[in-house]
């Protein structure tokens, strides 16, 4: 089994680095940590980065997921091969350009580009936000499924995410105590469906609605909150129509023995019990 550490980063392709630093300084509150001719390194937290926009096509969206070191990394391409993916092994050029050791890209069975990564760097320079989101960690991601019921499998038996909650057939997994880490929400075509930051407190989430209505940035669901992990949520929309949530007070799985994952209905309460619908956000919620 391929054991998953933590999230390390986001790679989102872009053809506006102008833009997407604009939005991801001055709304979404990341600190930059290095520009580069065809790429932009963004800070959230005591990772070195975790949000890189490069130039590229915007449905080029990479997930990197953290393993234990050179032996599990091997390991991992071995039993990804032998279920017939296709691994491919980073350069060195391009694992520095990833602040990792070394790394290997895959994709899931619905084709969302996959990374497996080895020593991501740490910065010792406390984060200093552009803006004052609030802002105190990147937390999960939000994964389109052709097929959750199929990919579940995948990222349960293959890999070692543990499913939290499900709704209707959204599995809602973890790879550590927090909630979850990984998401996966029925869809056509592969693509991350959303990145979460953690904020400090409700005030924070809040804050964020009124200062992205103000700016006309486009609110896709929430204020709420979810009965699932308990955080209260807003979801908003950046370039190339990436969703970004901002969320506080997300539980965690105290006993990993006894937890038993929880089947909440597809209607719009399970995923927001003050009432707001998801829209668009969820397909045919």
């Amino acid at each position: 089994m391929i054991e998953l550490k933590d999230l390390s980063y986001v790679r989102l392709g872009t053809a506006d680095l102008a833009t997407a630093e604009t939005f991801a300084t001055g709304v979404l509150g990341l600190e930059v940590r290095e520009r580069r001719r065809d790429a932009l390194y963004l800070r959230s937290d005591q990772r070195a980065h975790s949000l890189c926009y490069f130039e590229g096509a915007p449905e080029e969206q990479i997930i990197g997921f953290e393993v234990e070191n050179t032996a599990a990394l091997d390991a991992a391409a071995a039993a990804l091969e032998a279920l017939r993916h296709k691994v491919r092994r980073g350069s060195a050029a391009e694992a520095q350009a990833r602040y990792v050791s070394e790394f290997i890209n895959f994709r899931d069975p619905t084709g969302n580009q996959i990374e497996l990564v080895t020593r991501p760097q740490l910065s010792a320079r406390r984060h200093f936000p552009s803006r004052d989101a609030g802002i105190t960690g990147f937390n999960h991601v939000g994964l389109n499924s052709t097929d959750p019921v199929r990919d579940e499998v995948f990222w349960t038996q293959v890999c070692n995410a543990r499913v939290s909650d499900r709704i209707g057939d959204i599995p809602l997994m973890r790879i550590n105590a927090i909630h979850h880490t990984l998401a996966l929400v029925q869809a056509a075509q592969p693509g991350i469906q959303h990145i979460n930051h953690q904020v400090a407190e409700v005030d924070d989430v809040m804050r964020s609605y009124y200062f992205l209505r103000e700016h006309n940035v486009p609110i896709v669901f929430g204020p709420g909150r979810h009965p699932t992990s308990g955080a209260r949520f807003l979801y908003f929309k950046g370039p190339d129509g990436v969703v970004f949530e901002y969320s506080c007070g997300v539980g965690e799985i105290a006993d990993e023995a006894t937890h038993r994952p929880r089947q909440f209905t597809r209607e719009p309460l399970s995923f927001c019990m003050w009432g707001a619908t998801p829209g668009g956000l969820i397909p045919g919620v």
